[in-house]
């Protein structure tokens, strides 16, 4: 398959609606798949510059003994402070996207088919007019599932309250806006092996 038709896919979903489960079928399949949260786990070890720049932002009070971020406290505060989760969105961007964009120039010397990168926010920065950034990406893939299913999957994931699952979901964008933004959905409410068979036909058609 040519440069000229090779497909980028950005992925994305809302927290509960198995966006990372589709991921890992369509790396299955044969996609080459990037997560940006993987991504921003690695800029956030001892020494990256995403570490560095929270450090910066919000002191050390964040950091553990062993100088790696305590995710848990640093997680409460962004997840129940709107300016702090902006704060934070605004120093990740960018550094994110220039390590996206180095691993999409890697992947498509490659020669694969398709290249999936699994964005949590893209669609935020889409309803900002940030378009999809620098990545030019040819569709926009949600992985959805209605209000009250992420609401059931996060609190038995997670172990957490309704309140405080509620609040993590409300961090977000909300489903069904995501859903009007998104160029192709995958409904991820039901079985999972009627979601799979969503995703099978779609990769059968990205890649002819």
């Amino acid at each position: 398959m040519s440069a000229r038709t090779r497909k980028l896919i950005g992925l994305t979903g809302g927290i509960g609606t198995g966006k990372t489960r589709v991921s890992e079928l369509l790396r299955s399949l044969g996609a080459s798949v990037e997560c940006a949260d993987l991504v921003v786990r690695e800029l956030q070890q001892p020494g990256g510059a995403l570490l560095e720049a929270i450090v910066a932002e919000f002191g050390d009070g964040y950091l553990q003994d062993d100088d790696e971020l305590d995710r848990v406290k640093f997680g409460a505060r962004v997840f129940s402070d709107p300016e702090a989760r902006k704060r934070l969105n605004g120093l990740t961007g960018p550094l994110v996207q220039a390590e996206l964009a180095a691993r999409y120039q890697a992947h498509a010397a490659s020669g694969v088919p398709l290249i999936v990168f699994d964005i949590p926010l893209l669609l935020e920065g889409r309803s900002a007019g940030r378009g999809s950034g620098s990545m030019p990406f040819d569709l926009v893939v949600l992985v959805y599932a209605s209000a009250a299913t992420q609401l059931e999957r996060v609190m038995a994931r997670d172990g957490l309250s309704a309140e405080e699952a509620q609040a993590r979901i409300d961090s977000q964008m909300s489903i069904e806006k995501k859903r009007e933004l998104a160029d192709v959905v995958i409904d991820n409410s039901g079985a999972w092996d009627a979601t799979k068979a969503q995703v099978r036909a779609l990769y059968a058609d990205w890649t002819a």
